[in-house]
């Protein structure tokens, strides 16, 4: 692995996600195992950026329309009734990386799953020389998901860290990482830590 062309990706580690006051939590929408994430990624993360690599962040988006009403999809109002006017804007504190995490290299916003999908993601990998991802964050069956299958369409090589992602159960998880492994190496935090470390 050549760090300096290698970014940790940090996938929706958002306050609105994670925080208790952030939107998921203000609606009683947790899950231990996804509060666990960013203390279990953040010795990586560390490592990463003292090695000279990259912390790229994305970040789930509700853009505000006429009034600061967000853009909500259809299918993510009938999932999440509580999101609302405020949640997820783009620079505001519910939008940005939980503190554990920071400082980050490069935040891209995303709207739908993948980080791929309408966002500028391809490009500042691209332009910063990255070629290999080390995936994390949530949730493993979506975002996640969809953002290391449209990262491989794209050539990049890509790690999927099995204990740096969480989905709202276990089994799901599970599940998600299984149907990973045609198209990415699946590591944990620690090997990838002896790896880089090394």
């Amino acid at each position: 692995m050549d760090i300096a062309k290698t970014a940790l990706l940090i996938c929706d580690l958002q306050n609105d996600f994670l925080h208790p006051d952030g939107a998921y939590g203000r609606a009683g929408q947790s899950a231990p195992e996804i509060a666990a994430v960013p203390a279990r990624v953040k010795p990586l993360a560390d490592l990463v950026r003292a090695k000279g690599g990259w912390i790229v962040s994305t970040h789930f988006t509700l853009v505000p329309g006429k009034g600061g009403e967000p853009f909500v999809s259809d299918h993510l109002k009938k999932l999440r009734p509580f999101l609302r006017k405020g949640d997820f804007v783009p620079g505001a504190w519910g939008h940005d990386t939980v503190d554990e995490l920071q400082p980050i290299d490069m935040k891209v916003e995303k709207v739908a799953y993948s980080a791929f999908y309408m966002s500028r993601l391809e490009w500042v990998l691209r332009k910063a020389g990255i070629d290999h991802l080390l995936v994390s964050g949530i949730v493993t069956n979506g975002g996640v998901a969809s953002t290391v299958r449209d990262a491989h369409v794209r050539d990049f090589h890509v790690t999927v860290i099995e204990d740096g992602c969480a989905a709202f159960s276990p089994q799901v998880h599970a599940e998600a990482i299984a149907g990973l492994k045609p198209v990415a190496r699946i590591a944990t935090v620690a090997e990838l830590i002896k790896e880089i470390g090394a």
